[in-house]
């Protein structure tokens, strides 16, 4: 059984996702920042237009950690459900298309504070998703919210209490 992971105390979560209809060709991201005990602080929508799945991923985690430092946080735990993205920010490669991305990325790490990044299922990352799925219905840009629509608050109190999914696995 899977669920959100609350962070260590003293520090915030930043749960990111990424999100694209092929038939459309409009790639999104989203994410919810919270803190240690689970309270909403943050929600982000980005619409990219156009892009891959990839290049949603680390838009999303862009955005957070970039949303995240803007807040003053300096202890970030940054969840996202793809083990590809953190895969990429970690190697060394730069010959690939979201090079520029992921320099981008490494540059808001550098900063003075303390950021880990962990991967999660998707089953424990169900707010984030939502915030990128809404992104398919807004204009192209970046949308703050400071108050969660009532979608998004169904499933910040499922987390908030701590409710377990089943591990859903493609066969």
């Amino acid at each position: 059984m899977i669920s959100w992971q609350h962070p260590p105390s003293g520090w915030i979560a930043v749960n990111t996702d990424g999100s694209v209809i092929p038939a459309l060709g409009i790639a999104t991201a989203g994410g919810v920042i919270r803190n240690n005990e689970g309270r909403f602080l943050q929600a982000f929508s980005v619409n990219l237009g156009g892009g891959s799945i990839m290049h949603a991923e680390l838009a999303g985690i862009a955005q957070g950690l970039r949303s995240a430092w803007e807040s003053g946080a300096r202890k970030v735990k940054l969840q996202t459900d793809s083990a590809a993205a953190i895969s990429l920010l970690q190697s060394d490669q730069v010959n690939h298309p979201h090079y520029t991305m992921t320099a981008a990325i490494r540059n808001l790490l550098a900063r003075d504070w303390e950021v880990s990044i962990d991967h999660v299922f998707r089953e424990g990352n169900y707010a984030a998703d939502y915030m990128a799925s809404v992104s398919h219905d807004l204009p192209v840009g970046i949308h703050l919210f400071d108050v969660p629509d009532p979608r998004l608050s169904y499933w910040l109190m499922y987390d908030l209490v701590g409710v377990q999914m089943p591990r859903s696995i493609n066969i």
